[in-house]
């Protein structure tokens, strides 16, 4: 299992395209420091640090500072991040779903790049709107950032010089730092290893991780004489193994499909026999991703914003946009969102008649089910059962980290690693670059992660099998690191005692 990662450096295209991986993300690192011109970073920096990495609610400002990786935290020109792209990328593949023009795009020669390109003009669009928001609240902070003017009492304006100069500097820099942010991304994709968006959005979430360590031991294992009787490591330790029981069942849940067994009838073709084979058409549980949880995030945190920022004195006012914030009324609301986008992507992007048809046209067959209507309804009502149980487990990823914040007093910066957005976008990045590295590694006869590259009696190269290893290796290291996380908290605690 180690020797398959010094196995990297003896494929030279591997190696180059890990390098090259590792390059780009330096540089997106760096440009997560650099300041954006006109603006005071340690009100903000210091902001972040007192308030919102105590708080037990992210807002709006917790989400974008993740997702950016720390650069909203830091005013930089990545503050941005890959949340135009993201979001343009979005609105174009549902379109491409809804409007039988693009649709019908799609499916033609170099239609595909077409859209590629419709999807970087709205990302434009979208970065110099967003950007304008984003530079309007840095010289009002309040509605955006609450309680900020204590840290500005402390360190000063957050813009000591405002005004149209500023605003249009602000936007130029902020739309060119998510240009050159997707630009990065786009290379990762074409030359490096994994999905160049995936990949950075995941850095930007592991960035955070050191200062979410750093929080966590501070709460539960608090220094000083007069603190010795409050520290509890042995909850730490169990807060870590229940960490990894997390992420183990988010890479089970990610990897768990239904199998539907697809049989083709056999046709000569020539003096050879084709079909007879039996094959499998594999249904996600959770189809949808992480997509669900980001819309329900995004548009729940918007009410609360515009009534804080129309009606600011107003206790009712004040009243409805912290119930949505926290409370049994915010977790109704984010499980009645997750249940409803998880079918509305299954029923926007997973086309039952299509792959019925396609079947058809293929002489292919589900055993014990028609073709043609038969076989979508069956396949529409398997995604209807399989997307319930894929929504459920969304509902307790998303809701987890708020729950563990409120009732247990985690710091946020360190509970929205137990589930939400940030577990799931890192696992699954993991996971398909696990993939990826595993399927060079074994075209080549190296040995794997967990399988072996080399011929020796019959092995099974297929992706259900490549997938299956990274997944029980990926397993296997959370055992290992979980066992030695909680031989550190025994130390710990043996010490403190």
């Amino acid at each position: 299992m180690i020797s398959a990662f010094f196995n990297i450096r003896k494929i030279p295209e591997l190696r180059n395209r890990v390098l090259f991986s590792l390059l780009m993300v330096v540089l997106y690192r760096i440009g997560c420091s650099l300041t954006v011109p006109g603006v005071n970073a340690m009100v903000l920096r210091e902001y972040f640090s007192q308030e919102v990495n105590s708080s037990s609610s992210g807002g709006i400002a917790q989400l974008f500072n993740i997702f950016s990786g720390g650069a909203l935290e830091q005013c930089a020109i990545f503050s941005l991040g890959v949340m135009p792209y993201i979001s343009a990328s979005i609105m174009l593949q549902l379109l491409t779903a809804v409007v039988p023009q693009l649709g019908k795009l799609a499916k033609e020669e170099g239609g595909r790049q077409k859209i590629s390109q419709y999807t970087r003009y709205v990302t434009i669009i979208l970065c110099i709107f967003q950007g304008l928001l984003l530079a309007q609240s840095f010289q009002s902070p309040g509605n955006l950032l609450p309680n900020i003017e204590r840290t500005m009492a402390l360190y000063g304006p957050l813009v000591p010089i405002g005004g149209w100069g500023f605003l249009a500097l602000a936007v130029l820099s902020l739309t060119t730092g998510a240009m050159l942010l997707m630009w990065l991304g786009d290379q990762i994709t074409e030359r490096g290893i994994g999905n160049g968006m995936s990949l950075i959005i995941s850095v930007g979430i592991v960035a955070t991780l050191p200062a979410a360590l750093v929080q966590a031991w501070k709460t539960f294992v608090p220094s000083g004489v007069s603190a010795m009787a409050q520290a509890s490591p042995m909850k730490l330790v169990m807060m870590i193994g229940f960490l990894v029981l997390v992420i183990a069942g988010v890479i089970c849940i990610t990897q768990a499909q239904r199998r539907i067994t697809v049989q083709y009838a056999k046709r000569v073709v020539g003096r050879k026999v084709m079909g007879g084979v039996a094959q499998y058409m594999p249904l996600k549980v959770n189809y949808a991703g992480v997509m669900p949880i980001i819309f329900a995030q995004a548009i729940l945190v918007f009410p609360g914003f515009l009534i804080n920022t129309i009606w600011p004195e107003s206790q009712t006012a004040g009243r409805i946009a912290a119930s949505l914030a926290s409370g049994s009324v915010h977790y109704i609301v984010t499980a009645g969102m997750i249940f409803f986008f998880s079918y509305f992507w299954v029923a926007t992007q997973f086309q039952p008649q299509q792959i019925a048809d396609d079947l058809k046209k293929a002489g292919g067959y589900i055993p014990g089910v028609r073709p043609g209507k038969p076989t979508a309804d069956f396949l529409d009502n398997s995604m209807t059962r399989l997307t319930f149980a894929g929504a459920v487990f969304l509902t307790i990823i998303a809701l987890l980290p708020q729950m563990l914040a409120e009732q247990a007093r985690i710091p946020y910066i360190a509970a929205q690693f137990f589930g939400g957005t940030s577990i799931l976008i890192v696992v699954g990045v993991v996971l398909d670059t696990m993939k990826q590295i595993e399927t060079h590694l074994l075209q080549r006869n190296y040995d794997g992660f967990l399988r072996k590259g080399k011929l020796r009696g019959r092995f099974d190269r297929s992706p259900e099998a490549i997938a299956e290893a990274s997944t029980n290796t990926t397993i296997i290291w959370l055992a290992v690191g979980s066992a030695c996380f909680i031989l550190v908290g025994i130390v710990a605690f043996l010490v403190n005692k």
